[in-house]
């Protein structure tokens, strides 16, 4: 579906400022986007220009192959690339990517098999974050496990399904694409609630863009095993989805910002939630702010309170008045090659605010509450709570200026990026100039959906519309098995044995929150606690006395747990 572009503009009210800005951006843009377009499909399989090595539908993060080295193929990235991909064949913007389509089709129903450090395909495998361009496992180091991938495949491949059944290609879809599909579902309902590390790879916690995109998946998971008459699954599926929505509220937090992850020790004010509203968008919804739909108060306000934790950290952004774009970067704590702006964390402030245009623009009105005053206040000083209809003054009076606003982030890139329009990771805060990895494919993807959203594309719908928040959360376990700890220890009085490792059940490597275990037959120290099964688990054990910690020595101890029952685990200190 598109809006006209006629239906974009309210001419009459545009000042020469705002008309300057909106033709900068038009000239940029249609410069700029089949840049993008042809930048990304070279970091696609062995047919692309700067993807040598790579097998056919696996998508690079960019070409650097050092400093940093992004020669690899994330889940989550190539899952977001493929979003793009798709809604460009589906909506007609594209036809001749099909090829590409069948491709990364065929590479993650291998991907999906390949043993790596997270496990198997039944022990946790699905949460492997990266893999080798050959489709082998990367094997080193790396933040374990990563649980946004499984979903956002996950919600590639339903859109993608979802338009082959309406091209009467049910065969196909039930044989080829729901297999790959409820792996990565299952995966889903059964380790939702647990651990994982964000999409930026650094914390290990509970991230609100996995819980927003893991939510989106099940629910149209839900619909599509409906569809397909799999209906075994689907009270599973739609009771998972009930349970993540109720979820998602809790990283509300009242100071009027969606809080990023539930552990890091930071604010909280992250790109991580622009993030998730964009990828989660359903036109369908309207302002829906259960579901963190891009015109929501409460998306609108969080946008805000992200936006402004970068006015004056960056020097790129010193003297920019508050209602105009800025450069903007994951979070405002961030050290990763100096704590810069990032291409598409910038653009997806501008997506957010399209999207939300397209929103008020087919609904007629713009609702204002106390919460999204302040946002709006940027446009109209002075404005009042209330709804605008599209024939009042400032119903137009906000439309122009948050185009404006969206227009003007969009300026931001433009200005940083280089004479040949490549798009790197990030730009300095000092001066604009890219850095870190070249040829960034989630870059270009980024640039592409943001020129897709301000033209009026709107992506398929995905059951975002009249959801009902629970009034009581549940979480999910999914199945475990019973684990029994012993460990021969020997202590002196008033020293404890404690055991921690890398699942929830084990207190996620914290010291603090570690299991204590008993020591009725000493020397030998016991707990039993139920861990998710299947699952390939690290842990040690730990000393305290006297307010000290001691370690046992590396490496950490190593185990898959079982698929059910019980299982005993006896081990010596060391």
């Amino acid at each position: 579906m598109r809006i006209s572009s006629a239906f974009l503009w309210t001419s009459l009210a545009l000042s020469w400022g705002t008309y300057a800005q909106s033709s900068s951006v038009d000239a940029y843009l249609a410069a700029e986007s089949p840049i993008a377009k042809a930048g990304l499909l070279a970091n696609i399989g062995p047919s692309g220009s700067k993807s040598a090595g790579a097998k056919a539908g696996i998508v690079i993060a960019s070409p650097s192959h050092s400093d940093p080295d992004y020669l690899f193929t994330w889940t989550r990235d190539a899952s977001l690339v493929f979003a793009v991909i798709i809604d460009q064949y589906t909506l007609g913007l594209d036809t001749s990517l099909r090829s590409h389509i069948d491709d990364f089709v065929s590479s993650q129903k291998i991907i999906q098999q390949v043993s790596n450090p997270s496990g198997t395909i039944s022990t946790g495998g699905l949460g492997e974050p990266k893999f080798n361009i050959d489709e082998t496992a990367f094997t080193g180091s790396w933040g374990r496990p990563q649980r946004d991938g499984p979903a956002l495949r996950a919600n590639a491949l339903i859109t993608w399904s979802n338009h082959l059944l309406k091209q009467n290609n049910a065969s196909y879809v039930t044989s080829t694409l729901w297999p790959i599909i409820k792996l990565d579902l299952d995966y889903i309902k059964n380790t939702w609630n647990q651990s994982s590390f964000d999409l930026w790879e650094e914390v290990s916690s509970s991230s609100f863009f996995t819980t927003a995109v893991q939510h989106r998946s099940l629910r149209q998971g839900a619909a599509l095993a409906n569809a397909i008459r799999e209906t075994s699954v689907v009270a599973d599926y739609t009771k998972q989805a009930d349970n993540l929505l109720c979820f998602m509220q809790s990283y509300w937090n009242t100071a009027g910002y969606m809080t990023a992850n539930t552990g890091g020790g930071r604010t909280g004010k992250d790109a991580n939630t622009v993030l998730a509203s964009i990828h989660t968008f359903d036109a369908a919804a309207g302002c829906d702010a259960a579901t963190f739909q891009p015109c929501s108060d409460r998306a609108l306000a969080n946008l805000v309170a992200y936006v402004n934790a970068f006015r004056s950290i960056y020097a790129i952004n010193s003297g920019v008045p508050s209602n105009v774009g800025i450069a903007t970067g994951r979070y405002a704590e961030d050290v990763y090659f100096g704590g810069n702006p990032w291409y598409l964390t910038t653009l997806a402030v501008a997506e957010q605010l399209y999207d939300a245009l397209i929103v008020w623009k087919n609904q007629g009105s713009i609702t204002v509450t106390n919460l999204s005053k302040p946002f709006f206040s940027l446009f109209s000083s002075g404005i009042s709570t209330g709804t605008f209809s599209s024939s009042s003054s400032t119903f137009n009076t906000l439309i122009t200026g948050v185009q404006n606003y969206a227009d003007s982030f969009v300026n931001v890139v433009a200005k940083h990026t280089p004479s040949g329009g490549g798009l790197a990771e990030q730009y300095s805060r000092n001066d604009g100039n890219p850095l870190s990895a070249f040829d960034l494919t989630w870059s270009y993807a980024s640039l592409l959906t943001a020129d897709g959203a301000r033209n009026g594309v709107v992506p398929a719908s995905w059951g975002a519309k009249g959801l009902t928040v629970p009034g009581t959360c549940s979480g999910n376990s999914g199945p475990t098995a019973h684990v029994t700890f012993n460990v021969n220890a020997e202590t002196v009085f008033g020293e404890n044995i404690f055991v921690t490792g890398s699942v929830g059940a084990l207190a996620n490597w914290s010291p603090d929150n570690a299991i204590a275990l008993n020591a009725d037959n000493y020397p030998i120290w016991s707990v039993a606690i139920d861990i998710p099964a299947s699952t390939n688990v690290e842990y040690k054990y730990i000393r305290k006395f006297n307010g000290g910690v001691t370690w046992e020595s590396d490496p950490n101890r190593r185990f898959t747990s079982p698929a059910s029952g019980s299982s005993t685990l006896n081990d010596v200190w060391r």
